[in-house]
């Protein structure tokens, strides 16, 4: 399966973290920030200069899922919109949105069901149309 990195398109790679990236910004900033803040309990508390992890860190975290999306569409001969967006789904609630609850279901996340919903519908989203990207641009 790795011989296969080669042939990942990596400018869609590229692309679907930019639309990842800047999908979350849009999404934790400008759309639910207070919701986001909420789910913590700290509305009114969160940091108005974050330290740069928090920029960078969430595009280095998500590059791994993201590259592997593609590797499993190249090894499984994903080549149609429909079949992306199928495997998106299975791999969206499989993988991330599980993973989202798992990790909220933890003490220091206050309103753990409210915190899987929006970081999950996040994920999903994210994960839906990186799979439409890496489909679109996949090498012929």
């Amino acid at each position: 399966m790795i011989k296969n990195l080669s042939k990942i398109n990596w400018l869609a790679v590229l692309l679907s973290l930019v639309f990842y990236s800047f999908f979350g910004w849009l999404w934790f900033t400008v759309l639910f920030p207070n919701q986001y803040a909420s789910t913590l309990d700290k509305l009114g508390m969160m940091p108005t200069k974050p330290d740069p992890i928090y920029f960078y860190g969430p595009a280095l975290a998500i590059l791994p899922t993201i590259i592997t999306a593609a590797l499993l569409m190249l090894v499984l001969n994903i080549n149609t919109r429909k079949v992306a967006i199928e495997f998106a789904l299975v791999i969206g609630f499989g993988f991330l949105v599980a993973n989202t609850f798992n990790i909220a279901i933890n003490p220091n996340i206050p309103h753990p069901m409210t915190y899987g919903l929006l970081v999950g519908g996040f994920q999903l989203i994210c994960i839906l149309v990186t799979c439409i990207i890496l489909q679109a641009m996949r090498k012929k």
